[in-house]
């Protein structure tokens, strides 16, 4: 089975990191101490490894990991995941976007996370497995991960939970808790890629996953258009926090898990600085 492909390549983890920090590529060569067409060349997906763990220390970013991913060396292990359990892919203007189910076989309930663009895959499987959809959580409001939240809503008439204003929907806080057959479904913030972001813990006695939206991706962070430095801040106390062999399901991308980003993501050296 081919390995699936991270969602974002070294330069696409420059331009983050570079977004974050609001800095130009001039006043990165700068601190780098390298001529302004090196950069641009990284930014543009060539350049020199030299050059790119250069650039990478000036960005507060690991060098051998973000080394790594430039030579397509990283790809997360995790185990399979638990049979109950699905993941939907669906495009979003030319993107491949998460979405997911899970559910209580002996209960025969369901809890979605986010929607994609198409929900037909989520609606089909809750008629194949005879399940009632209880919840639907959404991690936040950009539109891949809430596009099919009416549709969802009316035909399963599950209640639609988001830490944020958004019609059709419940207010949740962070720290909420909610059951769903022997799940136990915890809402955490992690808010950076939009201002109120949630990542939803679940536990059983079978496996413990958390749902992290855009907050984290395998290899990388959503773009920090909130906050860059609350985006590493909340990723660290929200999701690095679980045992390590949590799954971890972004909302692009391959699935990962706790150990794999601590050891493998380049946004995440042993300290996260102060701005």
């Amino acid at each position: 089975m081919p390995t699936e492909p991270l969602e974002d390549s070294s330069s696409d983890i420059l331009c983050k990191a570079m977004r974050g920090l609001e800095l130009s590529p001039a006043e990165v060569a700068k601190k780098a101490q390298l001529p302004l067409e090196h950069v641009n060349a990284l930014l543009s997906g060539e350049g020199d490894e030299l050059s790119l763990q250069l650039v990478a220390t000036v960005l507060h970013l690991h060098p051998k990991r973000l080394l790594s991913i430039r030579r397509n060396e990283y790809h997360p292990r995790i185990s399979c995941p638990p049979k109950e359990w699905r993941r939907f892919q669906t495009d979003f203007v030319g993107t491949l976007v998460n979405s997911y189910l899970i559910w209580d076989t002996t209960a025969h309930s369901a809890a979605a996370f986010d929607t994609g663009s198409d929900a037909s895959g989520l609606l089909n499987c809750l008629t194949k497995y005879q399940l009632q959809l209880k919840f639907l959580f959404l991690t936040h409001s950009h539109g891949d991960h809430v596009f099919d939240l009416d549709r969802i809503v009316e035909k399963t008439g599950a209640a639609a939970w988001i830490a944020e204003e958004l019609p059709g929907t419940q207010l949740l806080q962070p720290g909420q808790t909610f059951l769903m057959g022997g799940f136990v479904i915890e809402a955490r913030r992690t808010c950076g890629h939009s201002p109120s972001g949630i990542t939803y813990v679940v536990h059983n006695q079978k496996y413990s996953a958390a749902f992290v939206g855009d907050a984290l991706l395998a290899g990388s962070i959503g773009m920090p258009s909130f906050s860059y430095q609350k985006a590493l801040q909340t990723c660290v106390l929200s999701i690095f926090s679980l045992p390590e062999h949590t799954l971890l399901c972004p909302g692009h991308g391959p699935l990962t898990s706790v150990g794999e980003e601590k050891a493998s993501n380049p946004f995440f050296p042993l300290e996260v600085p102060e701005y």
